[in-house]
C-alpha cells in the first residue's frame, strides 16, 4: 500500500466521491434510460461498450489477454453479474423507484452472508450476525409489506422479487470469483467479464425481442445522456477510480462505498427524479443498512468443521 504521506489528498477524496456519488447516481441514470430503451437492450449497450474500451485500453498498456481458462472463468462471471445481477436491476427499475432499488441491492452483503453460513461453511452463524441478518430481512419486509401503514406504496412484487434474485446472483458470482482463474489485473479481469456480460445481454435482448421495440431515432436526448453517463461516469471512470482505491487504502475503508450508494441514491431520486420520500423509505433503508453494516464489520468465525480441517493439515 503506498504511503499516503506522498499521496495528494485531493486524489483520494476524488476517488472516493467518485465511488460514493458516481455509483450512487447510476440508479437515476438506469431509471431514465429504461423508460425509453428496453432494459436489456440499454444493459448490453452500456457494459458491451465499457467492456471493449476496458479491455483494449489494458491491451495497449501492455497488458496479456485472458487465456482460454480466464475466458472461461470471465463468460461463467459476465453471465452471472451482467446477465442475471445488473439486466434483473434494468427490468426491475421500469417497476421500483431507483433509490428504493438500490436498497434492495445493498442486501448483497446478507445474501452473501447465509450463503457463507448455510452452503459454503465458511462462516457461523452467531447472535451478532443472526439479529444482523432478522434487521435486514426485516428491511426488506418494510418496503414490501401492504399490512404497514407508513406511507407510500409498497414496492411492486415482481420488482421486488427480480431485485432479490439480482442480490442472490451477486453473492453467488463472489464465491464463484474466489475459485475461477482469471487475470491478474483487476482492470483487464473486469473488462472482460464486462464484454462477455455485454454479448450475454445482447443474445438475452434478442431472444426476448427487445431489439423490436427499440427504435434509436425515437429516444430523447436525456435517455442517451443516461447511456453515457451510465457508460464513462458509471463504468469507466467509477471502476478506474476503485481500483485505484484498494491500492492505496484499506477494504474497510473502500467497502464503505456499499453503506454510502443507497443513500445517495434514495436522495438524487428524491431531489432529481422526483422520486417518493416516504416514511416506508427512511425506515426500510435504515434497517438494510444497520444490517449492512454489522455484516461487513463483523469479524469472521469459521465453524468447528473447517477449524478441525485447517488443525490437521
Amino acid at each position: 500500500m503506498e504511503d499516503t504521506n506522498h499521496r495528494p489528498t485531493w486524489k483520494t477524496l476524488l476517488a472516493f466521491g467518485i465511488i460514493y456519488f458516481v455509483w450512487g447516481s447510476t440508479f437515476l441514470a438506469i431509471r431514465v434510460g429504461v423508460r425509453e430503451v428496453p432494459p436489456l437492450v440499454l444493459a448490453a449497450i452500456r457494459f458491451s461498450v465499457a467492456g471493449l474500451v476496458l479491455f483494449f485500453w489494458m491491451l495497449a498498456g501492455g497488458e496479456r489477454a485472458p487465456s482460454g481458462r480466464e475466458w472461461r472463468s470471465a463468460s461463467i462471471l459476465g453471465m452471472i453479474i451482467f446477465l442475471f445481477d445488473y439486466g434483473l436491476l434494468f427490468w426491475a427499475e421500469r417497476r421500483v423507484p431507483s433509490g428504493i432499488a438500490a436498497v434492495m441491492l445493498a442486501t448483497i452483503p446478507v445474501f452473501m452472508a447465509l450463503s457463507e453460513i448455510i452452503f459454503l461453511r465458511t462462516q457461523r452463524l452467531t447472535v451478532r450476525l443472526a439479529v444482523a441478518l432478522l434487521i435486514g430481512l426485516g428491511g426488506v419486509g418494510v418496503l414490501m409489506s401492504r399490512a404497514l401503514n407508513l406511507g407510500g406504496a409498497p414496492i411492486d412484487k415482481l420488482g421486488a422479487m427480480a431485485l432479490i434474485f439480482a442480490s442472490i446472483s451477486w453473492s453467488v458470482a463472489s464465491a464463484f470469483a474466489r475459485k475461477l482463474p482469471l487475470p491478474s489485473s483487476k482492470v483487464m479481469s473486469s473488462g472482460a467479464q464486462m464484454l462477455a456480460g455485454g454479448i450475454f445481454l445482447t443474445i438475452a435482448a434478442g431472444a426476448f425481442g427487445e431489439f423490436r421495440d427499440f427504435h434509436p431515432w425515437a429516444v430523447s436526448r436525456g435517455a442517451w445522456l443516461a447511456l453515457l453517463y451510465l457508460i464513462v461516469a458509471g463504468s469507466i471512470i467509477g471502476f478506474t477510480a476503485y481500483v485505484w482505491l484498494i491500492h492505496h487504502e484499506s477494504p474497510t475503508k473502500v467497502g464503505t462505498y456499499a453503506y454510502v450508494n443507497p443513500i445517495v441514491a434514495v436522495l438524487v431520486g428524491y431531489f432529481l427524479g422526483g422520486e417518493a420520500l416516504t416514511t416506508r423509505t427512511i425506515l426500510g433503508t435504515f434497517l438494510v443498512l444497520i444490517s449492512v453494516i454489522v455484516i461487513t464489520t463483523t469479524p469472521a468465525k469459521k465453524p468447528a468443521e473447517a477449524l478441525l480441517a485447517e488443525d490437521a493439515a
